[in-house]
């Protein structure tokens, strides 16, 4: 990373402590406002500026499209509720960090996801625990995938018979049946496998 102006290090700073107070980055006119800025385009010069000093990456097409480069970043992201239409990791679905390191994991992980639902708890996934997913969109019968159905997140054990069009996502509860998948007909994918699960502290 270049030198930063004592200017773009407090804006710098300002994105850190936003983002650890409240999950997200600032907007332009946040900064703006801290800065005492008349105009949002004054915080947009210095982002430019600290983006292109590898400080932080500029995200398009979003009001508070800024982000920290990996090794700067504040931990792995919590997924809260998945929004329908949008990826797993859009802003929108960003409930905060955690500082737990990806590489705690094997593969490492790339988020954590908010577990709703009963549907796991014989294998010890409860809700509100926090999964911790591998990105990838591929998966070995007996994992536990992240799956998304017609823009429904699910969690479920995965079986996949060789050369058919169908797939059965396995829940870990008798109360739950199998989804079946038909890959002719259904919008499937997999969007990431587990490798571990944080449970969070009962109060």
């Amino acid at each position: 990373m270049k030198n930063l102006t004592v200017k773009q290090q407090q804006i710098l700073e300002y994105i850190k402590d936003h983002l650890n107070l409240t999950g997200f980055p600032p907007t332009r006119s946040d900064i703006a406002n801290e800065m005492g800025y008349k105009s949002p385009n004054a915080a947009e010069d210095h982002l430019r500026a600290l983006a292109r000093k590898g400080a932080i990456e500029i995200i398009p097409g979003t009001s508070r499209g800024i982000r920290l480069p990996i090794n700067e970043q504040l931990g792995l992201p919590i997924i809260g509720q998945v929004a329908a239409g949008f990826p797993i990791l859009a802003e929108e679905s960003i409930a905060g960090y955690s500082e737990v390191p990806p590489s705690f994991f094997t593969p490492s992980a790339d988020y954590l996801l908010t577990v709703k639902g009963s549907s796991m708890i014989d294998i010890g996934i409860f809700e509100d625990d926090l999964l911790a997913v591998h990105k990838t969109d591929q998966a070995a019968n007996g994992d536990i995938v992240v799956a998304r159905i017609d823009n429904e997140v699910t969690v479920k054990r995965f079986e996949y018979q060789k050369g058919s069009a169908r797939i059965k996502l396995i829940a870990e509860n008798p109360d739950f049946a199998p989804i079946n998948v038909n890959l002719e007909e259904d919008d499937f994918s997999i969007e990431g496998i587990s490798v571990g699960v944080i449970r969070r502290s009962m109060s």
